[in-house]
């Protein structure tokens, strides 16, 4: 699930990304902006939970196994930021202009989780490899 999560997410964050920086510029497009920040704020959210469900299955544990404990605790920041910015549109509390520098904020964080992500799998898989050359020269 995360396979197909994990590049959707990427593609809604580079649209809605466009679409804040567009109302930004220009003014226009409010909604649209507003609305694709939801729809990542709801693709973050479902990541979430399947990427729980799958550190317990792996792990035994449901968040913060030892293994991915730095990327789930700058997780809990990426869905704090999104969340603020919902609070915000919600309540009223924000201005627009600050709800976008406030996407802006969650969407540079959540660009830094999915580095640590792509370099935690990236590491995994050298150190199969490595393992792998070793058990084949054995």
């Amino acid at each position: 699930m995360q396979g197909i999560l994990a590049p959707l997410q990427f593609a809604v964050c580079l649209i809605s990304a466009a679409l804040v920086i567009r109302y930004l510029r220009t003014g226009d497009g409010l909604a649209a902006a507003n609305l694709s920040v939801l729809i990542k704020t709801a693709v973050l959210l479902l990541i979430m939970v399947t990427g729980s469900i799958w550190e317990k299955v792996v792990f035994n544990e449901w968040l913060f196994a030892k293994p991915f404990f730095w990327e789930d605790v700058v997780s809990m920041g990426v869905i704090a930021l999104h969340l603020a910015y919902v609070a915000g549109l919600w309540t009223g509390a924000l201005a627009p202009r600050q709800l976008m520098a406030l996407a802006l904020a969650a969407y540079a964080a959540y660009i830094v989780n999915a580095v640590q992500f792509i370099l935690k799998l990236r590491a995994a898989r050298r150190q199969e490899r490595a393992m792998a050359l070793g058990l084949v020269g054995a």
